[in-house]
């Protein structure tokens, strides 16, 4: 069976791996996921990634990251652009999360950013998620 959007089924394991506490969580790989895995370890909020090969599958191990208390460092995930209802905005559109404490991912013409980057560089995009 296909799976229609890929990049929400990631977050949606992501999303459940740190309600049930679990240390990693095994996503199957393509370039978006491992750049969207990228963005997340660079703004800190997983411990790190690595690609494995399984036989023929290659998969993304994320290790995801908790505080002292146990507490999940990424407190929510939002899927923002569909394949249904894609969402676009200019550098100067593109909203906030949390006002400022949040991050949305952002596809732009130079690679996926956040949106402090894709402001910075003054290009918009495609906004696929938003964390906090």
């Amino acid at each position: 069976m296909t799976m229609t959007d890929p990049v929400a089924d990631m977050l949606t394991r992501v999303r459940n791996a740190l309600k049930a506490s679990h240390e990693q969580v095994d996503i199957p790989s393509s370039k978006i996921k491992i750049n969207i895995a990228n963005v997340l370890k660079s703004e800190g909020y997983i411990r790190n990634f690595k690609i494995i090969t399984d036989g023929r599958h290659r998969l993304i191990r994320i290790f995801l990251k908790y505080d002292e208390a146990g507490v999940p460092v990424i407190g929510g995930v939002k899927r923002v652009s569909k394949p249904s209802c894609r969402v676009y905005a200019g550098y100067d559109e593109i909203p906030k999360v949390l006002n400022g404490y949040g991050v949305n991912i952002i596809s732009t013409s130079k690679g996926l950013m956040t949106d402090r980057e894709a402001r910075k560089m003054r290009v918009g995009g495609e906004i696929l998620c938003s964390l906090w």
